[in-house]
């Protein structure tokens, strides 16, 4: 997605005219057309703007994906009460059904207390609490999963 298109989805979403938005930039609205038809480019200080009108970071403006956005914002918005109702393994499971079906294949004793020790080292060696541990833990696993998806794409 180019960054018209970006510009185009993120400014809807957040439910302004182009008029709306040209007001709040102090430019006019042929700006913001000819920004979101790509035939020309904010300059760094306008892009800066856009993205603070539109509650993005830069980086968010040149790669928006409003489906990503939503979701962050109702992770964002959603209480720590209303977390822990949620059984996430079940819901999880729906997208990826390995999630329903491990528990009765694997047998996970091996794995709780290696994981558990690799908690209590990151508690006792950065001074974690449990979720922060929990959180650092898991992060690492992400990054190991990444590696080895970018290394199987690059083959």
């Amino acid at each position: 997605m180019n960054l018209g298109e970006c510009l185009q989805k993120a400014r809807k979403q957040r439910g302004f005219s182009q008029q709306q938005l040209a007001d709040e930039l102090g430019v006019s609205r042929q700006t913001i057309s000819k920004w979101e038809l790509n035939e020309t480019q904010p300059d760094l200080s306008q892009a800066r703007k856009l993205a603070e009108a539109l509650h993005l970071s830069l980086d968010e403006l040149t790669h928006y994906d409003p489906q990503l956005r939503e979701i962050e914002q109702v992770i964002e918005k959603t209480s720590e009460k209303k977390q822990n109702e949620i059984n996430w393994t079940q819901v999880w499971a729906k997208k990826y059904p390995v999630l329903a079906s491990y528990p009765s294949v694997v047998d996970t004793a091996p794995y709780t207390a290696g994981l558990q020790q690799m908690l209590d080292t990151l508690q006792r060696d950065y001074h974690y609490n449990d979720q922060d541990a929990f959180l650092v833990l898991k992060d690492i696993l992400a990054q190991i999963w990444n590696q080895k998806k970018k290394h199987r794409q690059s083959q």
